[in-house]
């Protein structure tokens, strides 16, 4: 029980946080169409704010099934990743349904949070943690999608831009510190557009597969840069290793 308390109150600042983002979403929801129940279900099932962000707006577009499995996999494969990382942090004797149950609430804020416990997350400290976030994203997204019915039509459309504005506030700061975050973005941009504006090509933006094609061509691209700078710099490092290790064999040569 000290262990859910404490996860509780560890995981109460996230709470705060998501509220007024949770309520931008589900004023953007009852915008596109979808009822405040819906929406509500959708808040507390997924608690991705990309994911419900990409979701909402495949739907409306009429984008098929498949489209819109790959385009939420797609933005939602850090979690996987977060989760690989988690298990190296958890009790290791953990049973499996515990585990099923706690990667249920595996968001950024949450695994950051657990990763810097100094020892094992316990089932309990990790149920307080993500008890509050999915509180706090859930009454947002209620108190957005019921109070959208408040605003006047321009309002609502003034406040369903703001969470497009929080992707922004996330992407700008680090492609300011990462030329390669930079181009990565950029390249994803442009071929959003090219899948959107160019006509014969503009099809694909249709069913939801320009997104995909764009998020991948551009992240395979900063994987391939990474990956060619990381084996250049091996190179150059060997290169340099057996150039210290010839000279000091002609220096021990020239002593003989």
């Amino acid at each position: 029980m000290n262990e859910f308390r404490r996860g509780l109150k560890k995981g109460m600042p996230i709470c705060l946080g998501y509220i007024p983002v949770s309520f931008t979403f589900g004023i953007l929801a009852v915008k596109l169409g979808f009822s405040s129940f819906v929406a509500t279900i959708m808040a507390i099932s997924n608690m991705a704010s990309a994911g419900q962000l990409n979701g909402i707006t495949r739907i409306v577009e009429g984008a098929t099934f498949a489209s819109l499995a790959i385009t939420t996999l797609v933005v939602n494969l850090r979690y996987m990743l977060m989760s690989f990382s988690l298990t190296q942090k958890i009790e290791p004797n953990m049973p499996w349904y515990k585990r099923c149950l706690i990667a249920c609430g595996i968001c950024d804020e949450m695994f950051v949070l657990a990763s810097m416990e100094d020892k094992d997350v316990s089932f309990e400290f990790y149920l307080g943690l993500m008890t509050m976030p999915i509180a706090g994203w859930t009454l947002g997204t209620l108190l957005g999608a019921v109070a959208s019915s408040l605003f006047t039509p321009m309002l609502q459309g003034c406040m369903g831009m703001a969470l497009y504005c929080m992707f922004i506030a996330i992407i700008v700061p680090e492609a300011r510190k990462s030329r390669k975050v930079a181009a990565v973005s950029a390249l994803a941009i442009v071929l959003s557009c090219i899948f959107t504006y160019v006509p014969d090509v503009n099809i694909l933006s249709k069913g939801g597969w320009g997104m995909i094609i764009a998020a991948i061509s551009a992240a395979a691209m900063g994987a391939t840069i990474k990956e060619v700078k990381r084996r250049r710099k091996i190179a150059r490092a060997t290169i340099d290793s057996a150039g210290r290790d010839k000279g000091k064999y002609t220096h021990t040569i020239s002593h003989l």
